[in-house]
């Protein structure tokens, strides 16, 4: 089974918290992750910002909701329990408690109000729409992170196709960048043998592992539509090995065969194949040919500050 959303979660919530005593959200997520019998990477499974676990982000998001209706209610911090309203509705045994068993309650009503304008949301009311489809309901932070990464994979999209449509030399240069970017070469000086110093044997260039030069890695940048077969990279580990070098990285703008990638993993030499949609990917990690346009902090109240001494 997938994780539940957090709508699908209310009800095991509110039954958890039936038995009228206080409970931390940390004892309530091992509670219900045992109910349920989620496996271990189901229970480790983080958001996209790796702070959270999805089941714990899920369970909390299931109780913000239930409080804003007053079945539940945190009495001190960190922990919830249940009130005479939320009592009430266990023992009408509803067969479900989502957000539209909730918009029965007044407060919930107007705590929706007040958010109606909001793209969170909006993306919300959407993801509603859609359950009926075999979609979840997502949380705040998922909606968050889901529009933030079709933005940043339709980022992506439009930088590959204007990286393909860019001259070899020009493509040459923003492997250089982008492997700056990244920590390798030291200094722009270093890196100018990275690309085309060679020419040879099907090494385009190389690039100092790091500022110091422990290391050197041996490259090739191609700027193809074909997909990169397993000759390719066979005549590219043939050159590694008249140049005793043990390490190298082959980028390009279309793909590899399985046939290549399966021999990049059965040779002594180390070989990172990147093709195109990596590439892209990282430009935009780190920040080659993209630009900041905008920047959203999201924020959480500070408990630490309402203690009283």
């Amino acid at each position: 089974m997938t994780i539940p959303d957090f709508q699908s979660l209310m009800l095991a919530l509110l039954e958890y918290a039936g038995d009228k005593k206080e409970h931390t959200l940390r004892e309530a997520v091992e509670c219900l992750s045992n109910q349920l019998n989620l496996t271990h990477e189901q229970r480790k499974e983080l958001l996209k910002s790796g702070k959270q676990t999805v089941f714990h982000n899920r369970v909390g998001w299931a109780c913000t909701y239930m409080k804003k209706a007053v079945l539940l209610i945190s009495n001190r911090r960190g922990y919830f329990q249940i009130t005479e309203r939320g009592l009430d509705v266990l023992s009408s045994y509803p067969g479900q408690i989502n957000i539209e068993y909730l918009s029965q309650f007044p407060e919930f009503i107007q705590f929706r109000n007040s958010r109606k304008d909001s793209p969170v949301e909006q993306g919300e009311d959407l993801a509603e729409e859609k359950k009926g489809e075999g979609k979840q309901l997502l949380t705040p932070e998922e909606s968050i992170e889901a529009a933030h990464q079709r933005l940043q994979d339709n980022l992506a999209q439009e930088l590959l196709v204007q990286v393909k449509s860019c001259s070899a030399d020009f493509f040459e240069r923003l492997v250089v960048d982008l492997l700056l970017q990244m920590g390798y070469g030291g200094t722009r000086k270093d890196a100018g043998q990275a690309i085309g110093g060679s020419g040879d044997e099907g090494i385009d260039g190389i690039i100092k592992e790091d500022r110091l030069g422990f290391d050197i890695i041996y490259l090739q940048a191609k700027r193809w539509e074909g997909k990169v077969t397993r000759p390719e990279i066979q005549k590219f580990a043939g050159a590694l090995q008249g140049q005793r070098a043990k390490k190298g990285i082959f980028i390009t703008t279309s793909s590899f065969t399985p046939e290549a990638k399966n021999y990049v993993k059965a040779i002594d030499t180390k070989i990172i194949l990147i093709d195109g949609e990596e590439l892209a990917q990282l430009m935009v990690d780190f920040n080659v040919g993209v630009s900041t346009v905008a920047t959203y902090e999201v924020k959480k109240m500070d408990q630490d500050y309402f203690t009283e001494a």
